[in-house]
Parts: C-alpha cells; structure tokens; sequence
C-alpha cells in the first residue's frame, strides 16, 4: 500500500507552500512509504509520539483513525495506551482514551 497524503497543499498549500511541500511529500510520501517498517508499527509508533508529546487534537484523531485502518485493533491500541500511560502520563493517557474510544466505536 502507497500512502498518498494531500492535507498540506489542501488546507496550507497557498499560505505555507514549502510546508505543504514536505508534509505531504517528504513527511509522507516518503518516509511513511519508507519499506523498512510495516504501517502497523509505524501507525502505533506515531499514536504513541503524538500522545507522550501531549498532542491530543485532530491530528491524534487522524492518526488514531490511520492505526485503525492499518490494523491496529481494539484490543491493541487499549495496550498501547495503558502501557505508554506509565512512561507518557496518566492524564495523557485518558485524553488519548477518551478520543480512541470513539474512534474504534465507529
């Protein structure tokens, strides 16, 4: 599977073009496409940065969505969540829950 991301240049590509430009082609076109790890981990590598950074906001939905679509499962991202709560911070990990939760409600 090819990871194709067009969100820079969609929603700051007039504003931010090199920004978009390595976001979307750099950033994902390449390392997400990158052979030497499979999307699953790369998927739960990338949840787990965004929630131990304390990102919480859309762009830990998106990623939280992606895990899902690249089989990450309930029972998965439950574990992750719990286990990087102790290394990360419990709060941290409740906001990431709460978000999670409705993610894989869906």
């Amino acid at each position: 599977m090819t990871i194709k991301q067009t969100a820079g240049r969609d929603q700051l590509g007039d504003f931010a073009p090199d920004f978009a430009h390595f976001n979307d082609d750099i950033l994902f076109g390449e390392n997400w496409n990158n052979q030497d790890l499979d999307l699953k981990t790369r998927c739960l590598l990338t949840v787990t940065t965004l929630i131990a950074s304390g990102i919480t906001d859309n762009s830990l939905i998106y990623h939280l969505q992606n895990a899902k679509n690249n089989g990450v499962t309930k029972a998965e991202i439950s574990a992750t969540i719990t286990h990087i709560a102790f290394y990360a911070g419990w709060p941290k990990a409740w906001a990431a829950f709460n978000l999670a939760k409705n993610v894989w409600d869906d």
